[in-house]
């Protein structure tokens, strides 16, 4: 069965990424700066709970902004365009390494690419790097920490050299 992703308000993904990402902390501390930025999209993907009612299982957030190192001049190669940050990502425990995750991340890059994005990049949790490398993204730089979070890398990922 293929799950249904789609952008969403973000009401409708909140209550995942505030109980999978920071459980046990107040709720405002799950809401970003960007989430009403002009541009900015939630995309949720939903499975159906024990009663057979449609869930979110999945969501992620996304963004119009520049790659930090393309700001600073230190990104490697040449300016990448467009580029859309991922924040948010998040799957219910019980829909873990089922395809929630990676749906998500379809329907987010499917979405930016349309509003013209040729750069995708996000400072994800170490513990899931093997599932960004999995879908094509590099680690840039070293591992670093976000107090109150844990280990991060950055992750990032081109689409032009795809296409041409």
């Amino acid at each position: 069965m293929a799950i249904r992703a789609s952008v969403v308000p973000l009401d409708e993904v909140f209550r995942l990424r505030w109980e999978v990402l920071r459980p046990g902390l107040p709720a405002e501390s799950a809401r970003f700066a960007e989430d009403g930025s002009p541009g900015a999209f939630h995309i949720a993907a939903y499975g159906e709970d024990a009663t057979g009612v449609a869930e979110v299982l999945g969501c992620g957030s996304f963004y119009p902004e520049p790659f930090p190192g393309e700001v600073r001049g230190e990104a490697p190669g040449e300016d990448s365009g467009a580029a859309y940050r991922i924040r948010g990502m998040a799957s219910a425990s019980r829909a873990r390494g089922q395809g929630y995750g990676a749906a998500v991340l379809a329907a987010g890059e499917a979405e930016a690419r349309r509003r013209g994005a040729d750069v995708m990049w996000c400072n994800g949790r170490t513990e899931a790097r093997a599932f960004y490398e999995r879908h094509g993204y590099r680690t840039v730089g070293e591992e670093f920490q976000i107090e109150g979070v844990g280990p991060h890398y950055v992750f990032r990922r081109e689409f032009r050299r795809e296409l041409g």
